[in-house]
């Protein structure tokens, strides 16, 4: 087992973690970094091709705002996460696409006037947001999803957003077992519309979304 830490170090947004686990490749999240720029995200270590599944906290263009991107490069894997933030990416990713072509225009239109200015084309497009969207598995709360052999997951309700989980993560590899907790963003109690969040009782190893 190999984990690594792609974005959201030293930064809140742009999260994204990298697992290779019983001959997998693995994303937990794929994020899109918001803001200032002040650091770079690490490269993925293997090629967009390569990765075998993805397993989203929640919608949040944050957490989910790369995957159309992954699409563009030739990720055609599975993409896990609830229902509700498989509604909700319907939605938010193809708006964010619908941004990125917008931008790209106006940045086109603007170079055309000014040689200092470069053309620029979207980092990705509706196509490609409507890929990414018929690769997502929708996913229950609170239920043991067998992802292939030696990988299983479970989500569970955090209350940060509709959909929003932390990803409890078991691992078998030559006879040894893991479990890897990734808590997504946790949120607060007593909120409109969404549950108080759940706890995880026990892990291995816990990685945590914190500022």
């Amino acid at each position: 087992m190999k984990m690594m830490f792609i974005g959201a170090a030293h930064e809140v947004t742009g999260s994204c973690h990298y697992l290779n686990a019983c001959g997998k490749h693995i994303l937990i999240d794929y994020g899109m970094e918001q803001g200032v720029n002040i650091y770079e995200n690490a490269p993925l270590p293997v090629e967009a091709p390569l990765i075998d599944y993805v397993f989203l906290t929640h919608a949040h263009v944050d957490h989910s705002g790369l995957l159309p991107l992954l699409y563009a490069k030739g990720f055609r894997g599975q993409i896990f996460m609830t229902e509700p933030s498989a509604n909700l990416c319907s939605i938010m990713l193809r708006d964010c696409a619908h941004i990125q072509m917008q931008e790209a225009e106006w940045k086109s239109r603007k170079a055309k006037r000014s040689s200092d200015i470069q053309y620029q084309e979207p980092i990705y497009t509706m196509e490609d947001a409507d890929g990414t969207i018929r690769r997502i598995v929708p996913c229950s709360y609170d239920q043991i999803i067998d992802i292939c052999d030696g990988i299983k997951i479970r989500f569970t309700d955090v209350g940060h957003l509709l959909g929003s989980a932390s990803i409890e993560v078991w691992l078998t590899e030559e006879n040894e077992s893991r479990k890897i907790v990734f808590s997504g963003d946790i949120g607060n109690f007593d909120q409109p519309l969404l549950k108080n969040p759940g706890f995880t009782k026990e892990a291995d190893y816990v990685v945590m979304e914190t500022t």
